[in-house]
């Protein structure tokens, strides 16, 4: 197998799939905040009902943010496994090739924490709505009372 075919699959197989898991995150957290701005509080009877509707699709932005530098390392794992093994192959020493190689599979470290950082943002930002619009409905219960 060539192994310049293995490389290309390797970084674009790794930058998609954190291409795909930025866009979903970014689609939830926008859906997310939303809904949030257009729920009806007093329509909720009880706390779980509210609860399980504000909490929908917040799993999928965590995992994400968790997972993704650990789906970039693995890209750059394989990477600097490639590139030994071309080394190895090759018997070529040359600077010029090991440096740019290396640079290439830590992209895929960067790109693992340009997609968890904002996530954990997103995150972090969804949950704090989520316990504010849960204190106002208690709000909104005491005050039935």
């Amino acid at each position: 197998m060539n192994i310049e075919l293995v490389q290309d699959l390797l970084d674009y197989g790794v930058v998609g799939v954190l291409g795909l898991m930025s866009f979903i995150t970014l689609w939830f957290w926008i859906e997310r905040v939303l809904f949030y701005r257009s729920i009806e509080l007093a329509s909720y009877r009880t706390k779980q009902a509210l609860e399980i509707d504000l909490t929908n699709n917040i799993s999928v932005i965590s995992s994400f943010g968790s997972n993704a530098p650990y789906i970039g390392l693995l890209g750059t794992v394989f990477g600097i496994i490639i590139t030994f093994y071309v080394m190895g192959q090759s018997g070529d020493l040359d600077a010029k090739s090991i440096m740019t190689s290396l640079a290439l599979a830590l992209k895929a470290t960067a790109m693992g924490l340009a997609v968890a950082i904002p996530a954990i943002f997103f995150h972090t930002h969804a949950v704090r709505k989520i316990e504010v619009l849960i204190a106002r409905w208690e709000i909104l219960q005491e005050e039935k009372k």
